[in-house]
């Protein structure tokens, strides 16, 4: 075989194996979809997940948004003072952070705290021969495991993101009010006035469930499918904050460009 021959096969052999992983993925979301309702008639489970995703991540989340609302309401203060309008700092904080900064920031942080975890625990089941164990006792283990691993993630990543944006309003208040000395009452009526509920926190919600859902599924499906060593897992790990940050990134162009043009 020629050399350009040896180079479309494989070519041909890569896209076929991409084009089978991204079936194999979409089947397995479409599975997960369909084990709602049983995964939600054992709630304690789901519970249990949310417990522990949002507990690895709370204090990151905590932390990184009282920083980025301290910078925030830096940043923003000398940029409004330049035209007089720095009674609209509150405004400019509060519609930055629910709009944009606390979901995607938070998802980038719930992909390396919570998703890795996620990933190295499926995946040190699947080397430990836990889930075959489970499938030769006829338990389904993405009915088990998965599916309520994945609702876990996906309830506890909007309330992570309120956590982050909550945070982050008061370390710009910190910054603008107590530090810089903005007038408390502008602040507040400014950010009142201008924030729509359903329209500038809505959108923050919407955004922070579809990074969830990516986020989470990315996480699990990277531990289900790791090879069954430990360099597999770690590669797996890795993997799974290449590709969730990423999908995070575009999936945020792509649902701002559809919020805000409607």
């Amino acid at each position: 075989m020629s050399r350009l021959g040896a180079m479309v096969a494989d070519l041909g052999f890569a896209t076929r194996s991409k084009l089978h992983e991204i079936g194999y993925g979409a089947r397995m979301m479409l599975r997960l979809l369909a084990l709602t309702g049983p995964a939600f008639r054992r709630f304690g489970l789901i519970r249990d997940q949310v417990f522990f995703l949002g507990n690895y991540s709370l204090a990151i989340i905590t932390v990184s948004g009282l920083f980025v609302g301290f910078v925030l309401g830096l940043q923003s203060y000398y940029a409004l003072q330049r035209y007089g309008s720095s009674e609209a700092l509150g405004l400019l904080v509060a519609l930055s952070l629910v709009r944009e900064l606390g979901p995607v920031v938070t998802a980038l942080l719930f992909a390396g705290r919570a998703g890795t975890a996620l990933t190295a625990e499926i995946g040190l089941m699947k080397a430990g021969e836990q889930l075959s164990a489970m499938e030769m006792m006829a338990v389904d283990p993405v009915r088990r495991i998965l599916a309520p691993r994945f609702w876990g993630g996906v309830i506890a990543m909007p309330l992570l993101a309120a956590v982050f944006s909550a945070v982050g309003i008061l370390g710009g208040w910190v910054v603008g009010v107590l530090m810089i000395g903005v007038d408390a009452g502008a602040f507040w009526s400014q950010m009142q006035s201008g924030v729509d509920v359903w329209r500038d926190v809505g959108n923050g919600i919407v955004k922070s469930f579809v990074f969830g859902v990516t986020v989470t599924f990315v996480a699990l499906f990277q531990g289900f499918e790791a090879q069954a060593t430990p360099e597999g897992v770690a590669r797996a790990t890795t993997r799974t904050v290449v590709l969730a940050s990423l999908a995070v990134l575009g999936l945020d162009f792509v649902l701002t460009a559809l919020m805000f043009s409607v």
